[in-house]
């Protein structure tokens, strides 16, 4: 009987005789050896198949090396790599981003792969208990494809079965830590399959200027900033929502001035009206001429004037009510931009209940019906609770920036975006490190992206007055 039980069976054996040893004996089964060489020697062709299939180039070139060592000898294979090192030098001083992209990053993905990926694979697995050890063997998820670009690396990794990405994003600092990177960010690909991306350096640690205001009036994606990436950040106000949130001195000016300086060309071109609405007396004032009229500050002027973008958006409603189901700006019906600086002063801290119920009601009314006739919000806070902003989610696109607390996070972009990579209670609070920088979660894409926003100075705003103030008077 004891002969038929499995290795690890033999612990819960229990005797009931004093005093009697327990008797185990496994089978054992010899292998025989041609079978052994025969599998070894599979494995070492399947392995040069794979590594010739991944990196061509790199097989290539010790080839040719060998190649012309054996046919013409050590000189003319020495002559060979030289030339082909001055090439690639000349290649990359005369033409480095090219040469980045097809040989710079792929040489660095292939070492890191080889030096960081594969050869802390399996302890950083173990470790962090995202492999196995059963009956003896270890399962480990599937190492896969190392790819580099100018600030970061991307690892695809399939799963084991029975894995959930939840099980990835519990252990974003044991992956960090384990392979040497500040952070990781975990996303799906497909199923059984992920993207680990571990940050080598941060393009974003810089702030940006103002971004140069072109001639061109456009109301589409505006680009106010630039995303981690490298890519320029657009952002789009015509046909949405967008809500802001982070502490103080977080960067809420930067977005609301970039997106204000973006669609200045439109605005004089009458396809765009802006309509501020400034409770703290700050920030908004200091271009109050490029408002014109729609400018509002206090409790009374702010209800006012919302209720007045109602009415507009209402009427438009009624109009294109059967002939129309998106709106197109035009100069007789203009796209209206409403921007709200501290919205939670007007919808939660405000004192006369009689106000703060049609405030909060003006809203909820240009958020559920107003992106389809052409009149969208823009508003900023910094207490993203929902007894502070009980319609937090009637915006469908988010920015949240440096914010104090780690729950407040999912509370802005939605649950579990914290636990794939938006930390943005790290982000620091020196302003030349952390203002601005925030994640943006868009109504297509659950993934949240890093970005950072320009920095628009008070010598810019004066500017601006300058330059596009007289319409703002006009209108």
């Amino acid at each position: 009987m004891f002969k038929r039980l499995p290795g690890d069976e033999a612990r819960n054996l229990v005797s009931t005789t004093p005093d009697t040893a327990v008797v185990f004996r496994p089978a054992v089964v010899s292998t025989p050896a041609i079978l052994t060489i025969v599998l070894l020697v599979f494995r070492m062709l399947a392995g040069l198949v794979r590594t010739i299939w991944r990196h061509p180039i790199a097989c290539a070139i010790p080839v040719a090396l060998g190649a012309a060592w054996c046919v013409y000898g050590w000189p003319a294979s020495a002559s060979l790599l030289g030339t082909v090192v001055l090439l690639l030098i000349s290649w990359a001083f005369l033409d480095r981003p090219s040469f980045s992209r097809l040989v710079g990053y792929r040489l660095l993905a292939w070492w890191r792969f080889v030096w960081v990926y594969r050869r802390h694979w399996q302890p950083v697995m173990t470790v962090s208990g995202l492999g196995r050890h059963i009956r003896g063997r270890d399962y480990l998820p599937v190492l896969g494809k190392v790819t580099c670009t100018s600030w970061a690396d991307q690892v695809t990794v399939r799963m084991l079965k029975g894995q959930a990405v939840k099980d990835w994003t519990d252990r974003l600092d044991h992956l960090a830590q384990g392979f040497g990177a500040t952070s990781c960010r975990v996303s799906l690909v497909k199923a059984g399959q992920l993207m680990l991306t571990f940050p080598r350096n941060d393009p974003l640690s810089q702030p940006l200027p103002a971004l140069p205001v072109h001639e061109e009036p456009t109301v589409g994606p505006v680009e106010i900033g630039k995303r981690e990436d490298g890519q320029p950040w657009r952002l789009k106000v015509h046909g949405t929502h967008v809500l802001v949130a982070g502490a103080t001195g977080a960067g809420k000016g930067s977005i609301i001035w970039s997106v204000i300086r973006s669609l200045l060309p439109a605005a004089q071109a009458g396809l765009v009206e802006l309509w501020a609405v400034d409770p703290k007396l700050m920030e908004l004032s200091y271009g109050r001429d490029l408002f014109g009229s729609r400018y509002a500050a206090t409790p009374e002027e702010c209800v006012d004037l919302l209720d007045e973008a109602v009415c507009v958006m209402q009427k438009r409603a009624a109009r294109f009510a059967g002939l129309q189901r998106s709106h197109t700006p035009t100069i007789e019906d203009p796209f209206v931009l409403v921007v709200v600086d501290e919205v939670a002063f007007l919808t939660a801290y405000q004192s006369d209940r009689q106000l703060r119920q049609r405030i909060s009601s003006a809203l909820a009314t240009l958020t559920t019906q107003g992106r389809a006739v052409g009149v969208g919000v823009l508003a900023a806070l910094q207490d993203p609770r929902k007894e502070v902003m009980n319609i937090r989610n009637l915006f469908p696109d988010k920015i949240a920036l440096r914010l104090d607390e780690s729950e407040q996070v999912d509370m802005v972009l939605g649950d579990g975006a914290r636990d794939r990579g938006a930390l943005a209670d790290h982000i620091s609070p020196v302003p030349e490190l952390g203002a601005g920088v925030g994640y943006v979660r868009l109504e297509a894409s659950p993934e949240p992206v890093r970005v950072r926003a320009a920095y628009v100075t008070d010598a810019d705003i004066h500017a601006m007055v300058d330059a596009y103030g007289p319409y703002g008077q006009a209108a």
